[in-house]
Formats: structure tokens, C-alpha cells, sequence
């Protein structure tokens, strides 16, 4: 998966982090009674054309008083300088100035390499300043790791492995990315799905993987018990929803169409209810008497 795709994912699960972290400098007052959308790029297109990346992830920020404000937030991993235009964010930031009516509108770059790059767009003539845009950067690799090493923000914690530290740290941050993520996350799932982000950016070698087992005994034991746990549910669920495959279609075969209702009951029910459907199926005349 792509660098833009990781951190897409990333923002769009955690919003309110995202912005509390990429954006420190406006959040202040962004808490959980702010609601932050992922704003559809289906809704952009028309507008805002092909010129724009996929990496680019606005969101709309609405707070109880009925303020609302777009913050956009770019993913830049190139550390040349040809790589990001500073025009091209400008651009954006107005039409989706003109898009959602507003005038409180934050961009933010996040990049993944240190490079140079501007940091303000100035358009005027011989007396006058006619345009004078900024955004906020989010350097990663600039910011000390040890200063978000203890952070609650999942998105600090998972981002660990993209700032600054010495190489022979990379074992200890990523132990305490993936400590934040098993703290942080309750959702199986998503833990599951960022533990490999942290995975990819820590890009670990077998030495130091090894000397991560050694010195995080607990922590591997956990995290093994864990991806097994989740292995083995998924396999479960396939089965399942194999043998409910196999279901549907003998009902379809033998009766038609079926409903949406008998299709998701199916879909539901356990493997034990599943064989005696498809025995009933031999021997009973309509759906509902299979379905008894």
C-alpha cells in the first residue's frame, strides 16, 4: 500500500486526532463535540478537476455554534522541492473556500522527508500585496520522538517510527507505537490494521526484530497471541459465510430468488444450523419450511 494511502486511511479512522495533531497550531478548541467529516472526493471532482492527488484529504469541521471550517490535510513525501507546490495548495484552498462558503479554511502538509520547501506564496505588483498565502507544516521526521512517546493521540503514537531518533532507538520506538496502538485502539481490527503501519514505517530488519522479541518478551507475546486470535477468526468467518454461499445457492437453484431477509438470516446463522438447512432443502417444498 502506497505512502497516501496509509496515512488516508489513518486520517479518515481518526479525525479528531489527525487534526489535533497535524494541525496543533488551530485545534484548540477541536474536541469530541466538534464533528469532522471526511469530506467525499466524489463531491470534489467536478469542481476541483484531475489536477489534485488522491492524497489529498480535506475534512469539514463543524462545531456546535453552527462555525464550520475546512481543514485540509496533504500528504508530501518527496523531500524535492519540485515535488510540492505551494500553487497548487493555494488553488485547492480557495475552491474549497467556494465550495463550503467559508473563509475558515487551515491547509497542512505533512511530510515524510526532510528537504527544503516554501513556506509562503506572495502575489502582488509594485506597491501592493494582492495574495499572501502560508500553511502549516508538519515535519515529521523534525519532530524528537521522545517528545510523543508517552502521547494519548494515536495518531502521535503511530507516527513514532516517522520522527526523529537515533538509529539505535528504532527497537524502542517501535515497541512504544505499537504499546499506544494496543492501549489506545480497543477495536480488533483496527489494531490488527495498524500494527502493520507501524510495521511498515519502523521497516524493522531481522536483528532488530529479534532484539525486539528479547527485550519485549510480553509485548511480542501479546501481540502474536493477538494476530493468531485474529487469524483464526477470520478463517472462521469464512468458512461460515462459505458454507451459507453453498445455502443460497441450492434455495436459488430449487426455488428462485430469495429474499434479503432469508439471505442475511442465513448469512447469520451458525455452521450446525447451516448443515440441517441443507439437509431440510432435499426434502421440504418452500423456503420458509427449510428456513422452519
Amino acid at each position: 500500500m502506497s505512502h497516501d494511502q496509509n496515512f488516508k486511511n489513518l486520517i479518515v479512522d481518526y479525525p479528531h486526532e489527525a487534526v489535533q495533531f497535524f494541525a496543533a497550531a488551530e485545534a484548540a478548541h477541536v474536541d469530541k463535540r466538534v464533528r469532522i467529516i471526511p469530506i467525499r472526493e466524489e463531491q470534489l471532482k467536478e469542481r476541483l478537476g484531475d489536477r489534485f492527488r488522491e492524497l489529498d484529504v480535506p475534512l469539514l469541521v463543524e462545531w456546535p455554534d453552527g462555525r464550520r471550517e475546512a481543514v485540509l490535510l496533504v500528504l508530501e513525501e518527496e523531500s524535492d522541492t519540485s515535488k510540492f507546490s505551494i500553487h497548487r495548495l493555494a488553488h485547492y484552498c480557495l475552491d474549497l473556500s467556494e465550495l463550503f462558503k467559508t473563509n475558515r479554511v487551515v491547509p497542512v502538509a505533512i511530510f515524510l522527508r526532510q528537504g527544503q520547501r516554501p513556506e509562503e506564496l506572495i502575489l502582488g505588483g509594485d506597491h501592493h500585496r494582492y495574495l499572501a498565502f502560508r500553511y502549516l507544516a508538519c515535519a515529521l521526521p523534525e519532530l524528537p520522538w521522545q517528545d510523543w512517546r508517552d502521547s494519548d493521540n494515536i495518531v502521535a503514537r503511530l507516527n513514532l517510527p516517522n520522527m526523529r531518533y537515533d538509529p539505535s532507538e528504532r527497537v524502542a520506538v517501535y515497541a512504544m507505537a505499537l504499546r499506544g496502538l494496543m492501549q489506545l485502539e480497543p477495536d480488533p481490527e483496527k489494531r490488527l490494521k495498524y500494527a502493520d503501519f507501524v510495521d511498515i514505517y519502523a521497516n524493522l530488519n531481522d536483528t532488530e526484530r529479534e532484539q525486539y522479541e528479547r527485550d519485549y518478551p510480553e509485548e511480542t507475546k501479546t501481540m502474536q497471541s493477538f494476530s493468531t486470535r485474529m487469524r483464526e477468526e477470520g478463517e472462521r468467518i469464512g468458512i461460515q459465510l462459505g458454507e451459507a454461499n453453498v445455502v443460497v445457492c441450492l434455495l436459488e437453484h430449487k426455488f428462485g430468488p430469495i429474499s434479503d431477509e432469508a439471505r442475511q438470516r442465513i448469512e447469520r446463522a451458525d455452521p450446525d444450523t447451516l448443515l440441517r438447512w441443507s439437509v431440510n432443502i432435499l426434502t421440504q417444498d418452500s423456503i420458509d419450511e427449510v428456513l422452519r
